[in-house]
């Protein structure tokens, strides 16, 4: 299981290209604009608008398969029940069981706002080394403790990753089919869960001391972000932002 963001840093496009300061306050902007979004007409342009970005950021749309299928089923256990508990207009009842039509309407806008906020967030991280997006994040006022977290936590993504794969394989060659839905297989995935977390926890504790033996803690300087920012850069920062201004009073004005 691959969970790397920036698998595909090293493509040439224009959001690539795109000055990485320049580009995390632009798509931020975007995104802020979006999970302000209430309106069901505005969910045609809002889909658009993120495909366009997508598209001109050249990465490969097996990427994005990949990197929703988790989250995805992530937000199918939340909005899976709404459609038959939020609303009063009925459109299909039997029994005790009815379909309602605000649920209905609630799991479009959330599902479509997930969608395009989770592959706006990808493009953004995806376009770029991640410890490129870091510095500039730093030199836009993210703490550096902050910055030392997400650095650590996305390090060990890949090593959580292959903890995960090597379990399964070790279990699967002693006959484990985590396909078959069974009280025992409930008790092998559970165990298997408590024992990655158990190392994974046990490693954490190893690098922290191998950290403090190197320093850590008490050179609290952050390599600084140096690169230029070209017009063109703040133009596009400009240009996305009025984009996102023109979702927000869109909105304003269709709820007025």
């Amino acid at each position: 299981m691959r969970l790397e963001l920036d698998t595909y840093a090293d493509l040439n496009s224009p959001v690539h290209r795109w000055e990485p300061r320049c580009k995390f306050i632009g798509l931020m902007g975007l995104i802020f604009s979006f999970s302000g979004i209430q309106s069901l007409i505005l969910l045609p342009v809002m889909l658009g608008i993120t495909l366009v970005f997508y598209v001109i950021s050249r990465l490969p749309w097996s990427f994005l398969g990949q990197r929703l299928r988790y989250p995805g089923w992530f937000l199918l256990g939340i909005v899976i029940f709404l459609p038959f508990i939020a609303g009063e207009t009925v459109l299909w009842e039997w029994g005790v069981v009815s379909v309602r039509l605000e649920g209905c309407l609630a799991v479009i806008l959330i599902s479509v706002r997930f969608f395009c906020i989770l592959v706006l967030a990808l493009i953004l991280f995806g376009t770029a080394p991640f410890l490129i997006m870091i510095k500039a994040m730093g030199q836009l006022g993210l703490p550096l403790v902050l910055g030392d977290m997400m650095l650590l936590s996305y390090r060990y993504l890949t090593e959580f990753g292959d903890r995960l794969t090597t379990l399964k394989i070790a279990s699967r060659l002693r006959g484990f089919n985590p396909k078959r839905f069974s009280w025992r297989n409930i008790q092998t995935l559970a165990a298997l869960m408590g024992t990655l977390l158990v190392r994974t926890y046990e490693q954490s504790e190893r690098v922290y001391q191998a950290m403090r033996l190197r320093g850590y803690g008490y050179s609290r300087s952050m390599l600084k972000y140096t690169s230029s920012i070209d017009p063109l850069d703040y133009i596009a920062t400009l240009g996305v932002l009025g984009i996102a201004l023109g979702l927000a009073i869109a909105q304003i004005l269709f709820y007025s």
